[in-house]
């Protein structure tokens, strides 16, 4: 499995906040939250690491280029104007084969996300697999609506009615066969990594929702504490 993460936003919010340190450098039980999710991905059997940061963030460049690691890691030091376009840029050094793609800030247990590579790895019917979660956390969340047999069906902004009972986590199992929708929506100005899952779906691509209880996400300086509080659940 190659793994990539998008790690080129500002992080103003936590700055605003009084975080000192760069969103990916943010320490979680010591550790940076870049950091994590790299050896993360090393112990879940990574083929390649991609990354992309942004142009300002000279200290999370300087971080990775110490790392010393078993597999390729890929990095990408450029701004974007959203988390879609870093994307594109990710898409053109990712090798080929299945990937999963996530971004720095969202924060899950080992063993869920080791579950939810394996339950990827093994599928053959799926062009990706989106990691969903019944836990609301994200301030707009993007509901995933499902058939019976868990098959993603619509990506909506609400869910007035309690059609969708599942939310968006924040991490993308895919094939190269989801590049092509990508460029067609860079091409024609949209803009939100939303609006490409839609286009997935309109795509006619098969994508599966595969549920994990809890996610979380640090946006804001209170958050690291509830993120640290919610890994060490792990150990217990």
């Amino acid at each position: 499995m190659n793994y990539a993460i998008i790690a080129a936003g500002e992080g103003s919010r936590l700055a605003q906040e009084g975080v000192a340190r760069p969103k990916p450098l943010v320490l979680l039980n010591g550790e940076p939250m870049i950091g994590r999710l790299i050896n993360l991905f090393v112990r879940c059997h990574a083929e390649s690491i991609s990354v992309i940061v942004n142009e300002q963030m000279t200290e999370v460049q300087d971080y990775l280029r110490s790392l010393s690691l078993p597999v390729p890691m890929h990095l990408v030091v450029k701004s974007t104007p959203s988390s879609m376009h870093s994307f594109a840029e990710l898409s053109r050094v990712l090798p080929e084969g299945k990937f999963c793609l996530t971004t720095v800030d969202t924060i899950f247990r080992e063993k869920d996300f080791a579950r939810y590579i394996d339950a990827f790895e093994c599928d053959t019917c799926h062009d990706g697999m989106w990691a969903v979660t019944p836990f609301v956390d994200d301030e707009k969340p993007l509901w995933v609506a499902v058939d019976n047999n868990m098959d993603i069906t619509a990506f909506l902004d609400s869910n007035p009615d309690g059609c969708a009972h599942l939310v968006s986590g924040g991490v993308y199992a895919m094939t190269h066969r989801a590049f092509p929708v990508l460029y067609d929506c860079l091409e024609s100005g949209v803009s939100r990594m939303r609006n490409f899952q839609r286009a997935l779906v309109a795509a006619g691509m098969r994508l599966q929702a595969y549920s994990i209880d809890k996610i979380v996400d640090v946006d804001h300086a209170g958050d690291i504490a509830t993120a640290e509080e919610f890994l060490n659940t792990d150990n217990r």
